[in-house]
């Protein structure tokens, strides 16, 4: 059964050891932030740091596999038919909206969305770690270092598709951040087999 997140906004949900998880973007240029705690001990989370370590490379994709700060593995990507996502930037929030953005009523982000979310698995706020950014474009310059956002690599139907590695609590959203997809806000659509 397919499920769809409203622009703006996320969910939580359970995702046993074996399923998958199909994230899809049903318009195009639409970023989703992916977390992942393992259900039994939500303090093991999802890691970019150690993911990245271990991977030796910045983009990931079909074969790798996403690495708890305990390094055990949590998920592997199974299947992607874009190939270029993020796992350097934190989750967008109120914060960022002010910093980066200069507005004075921002709103409360992808961070936001998944505190609300997660809250009933005992997620914390403070436990909240650099999400795996589904379908967002963060060129690095391999000499500056500096990091640019664009667009999104994503068509309309374009997906990513997870194998859990353990019994977890995912986090997804619908990214809030103008910049990440392509200045327009969309849904975005998953589904578990």
């Amino acid at each position: 059964m397919r499920h769809r997140i409203a622009p703006r906004t996320g969910t939580a949900f359970t995702l046993d050891k074996g399923q998958t998880l199909t994230v899809i973007d049903p318009s195009g240029e639409q970023v989703a932030d992916l977390l992942a705690f393992k259900r039994a001990d939500v303090h093991e989370v999802i890691s970019s740091g150690r993911t990245l370590d271990y991977a030796s490379r910045i983009y990931l994709t079909t074969g790798d596999k996403l690495y708890s700060n305990r390094s055990n593995v949590l998920l592997e990507i199974i299947a992607d038919d874009v190939g270029r996502h993020d796992f350097l930037l934190t989750p967008c929030s109120k914060d960022t909206f002010r910093i980066i953005y200069g507005d004075t009523d921002p709103h409360r982000g992808c961070f936001g969305n998944l505190a609300i979310a997660l809250a009933p698995y005992g997620v914390t706020e403070d436990m909240i770690p650099v999400a795996f950014n589904c379908f967002m474009n963060v060129p690095v310059d391999g000499t500056t270092g500096e990091l640019r956002v664009d667009p999104p690599l994503s068509k309309a139907g374009d997906r990513v598709v997870f194998r859990a590695e353990a019994d977890l609590v995912i986090g997804l959203t619908a990214c809030s951040a103008l910049q990440s997809n392509n200045g327009s806000f969309k849904p975005i659509d998953y589904q578990i087999d």
